[in-house]
């Protein structure tokens, strides 16, 4: 299939044209792969259900084989945290299921039983390299508390010190759909800007980004770079999983705009070729390398870039979006129309205009029935209003974060 390095175009005309015409060839691959790969200290690698699994269960060759090449790029000087889905896959196999669970209950419950498995197979490749590996379940409750977040954080941070390699996945035998991560094309995201990774690495059963599903259309070309996010990306995937896997090649490109906004590069790469890290990190172009245009967020504001569920709402009317939007200014009460939710000080809230389009997410200095009473007038009177003045600002500028479309 015929290969092309491409620049997301962001003129208004160029986004009107049809879909095959969204790419074409603007910018060279980078110049040095080996040496660019080789700066890339910290990595995140992900590996879906399709790679590790197979009809009998668990490929443990090709579990084994990744590990050999894990440690190759930790004997590099590389830290690798390794996001690991398959338990779900690997449980159905071992009760003979044929098709993934469909309510909640079975899913917990194939989740647990897939879970042992899989870290024990895990834990033995990377024992023949007298080399701990460490098991760290995670929800979205978890990382939508910011304490929780922190520690987390210092959890992979101690680990990786210690020489640890962690293993990585979403909780599933206690997740409900209400604190899903969706899957761990997601996750890795997060866990890439938790650890302010330099690379996330996506191994699936496909080659890369295609401009069109290569499925339904043999001649599709394989997209190799891509320079920056762009909505257009989206027509080229499908949210269609595979028989054991839950997120399609658009989960990988909503995993990728995480990444981009971060400031963190993210590979899409083929997890059954062979040697495909090695070859990777020594500078061949396999998959599709998406690199960031700019950093959008640091520090906090990644997190609540990425907040999974924010405490409630604000209505804010047209001056205090324009205001928020293009004066990256602090939100005052007198741009507020309406509470939603029931929140204490420091909640991580969404604001969105009269619409309903969301503006942004920022921590409140306020509860949310101080800002109801507070709404709509000026700073001046808040003292007059709650007999006190925490700050002049609702949220402060420091404090939240715009959504990018």
């Amino acid at each position: 299939m015929e290969e092309q390095s491409i620049m997301v175009l962001e003129d208004a005309h160029e986004h009107e044209a049809s879909q095959g015409d969204v790419f074409e060839q603007a910018q060279e691959d980078i110049p040095d792969r080996a040496s660019w790969f080789r700066r890339c200290r910290r990595v995140v690698v992900k590996v879906g259900s399709a790679v590790l699994t197979m009809p009998r269960g668990l490929d443990r060759v090709i579990i084994h084989r990744l590990t050999d090449q894990i440690v190759e790029l930790k004997h590099r000087g590389h830290e690798v945290i390794i996001v690991s889905s398959g338990a779900v896959a690997s449980g159905m196999r071992k009760v003979g299921l044929k098709e993934k669970p469909r309510t909640i209950p079975q899913k917990q419950a194939t989740a647990a039983i897939g879970q042992t498995f899989l870290m024990n197979a895990w834990e033995e490749a990377f024992d023949k390299f007298e080399l701990l590996t460490a098991q760290i379940l995670l929800t979205n409750e978890d990382l939508a508390h910011r304490h929780r977040y922190l520690n987390a954080r210092n959890t992979l941070e101690t680990l990786l010190d210690w020489n640890i390699v962690p293993i990585v996945n979403e909780n599933d035998t206690v997740v409900v759909e209400e604190i899903k991560f969706g899957d761990n094309d997601q996750l890795s995201a997060l866990i890439a800007g938790l650890v302010a990774a330099d690379l996330v690495v996506i191994l699936t059963d496909t080659e890369g980004l295609y401009e069109c599903d290569p499925r339904a259309r043999p001649d599709a070309r394989l997209i190799r770079v891509v320079h920056g996010f762009n909505p257009k990306l989206t027509a080229c995937a499908t949210p269609e999983p595979g028989s054991v896997g839950t997120g399609g090649m658009l989960s990988k490109l909503q995993a990728a705009k995480k990444c981009l906004a971060s400031g963190i590069p993210m590979v899409i790469g083929p997890g059954r070729e062979k040697d495909v890290l090695v070859r990777l990190f020594d500078g061949e172009p396999l998959g599709t390398l998406f690199l960031p245009k700019r950093r959008l967020y640091h520090g906090k504001k990644i997190w609540l870039a990425n907040l999974p569920k924010p405490a409630g709402e604000l209505v804010l009317d047209q001056g205090a979006v324009k205001a928020l939007q293009k004066a990256g200014k602090s939100l005052l009460p007198i741009g507020i129309r309406e509470v939603r939710g029931a929140f204490g000080v420091g909640a991580a809230v969404r604001c969105v205009d009269e619409e309903g389009t969301l503006v942004g997410v920022g921590l409140t200095n306020y509860r949310s029935d101080e800002i109801d009473r507070i709404k709509g007038h000026h700073t001046e009177e808040i003292e007059a209003l709650l007999g006190y003045k925490h700050s002049d600002e609702v949220i402060h500028r420091n404090n939240f974060v715009l959504n990018e479309p």
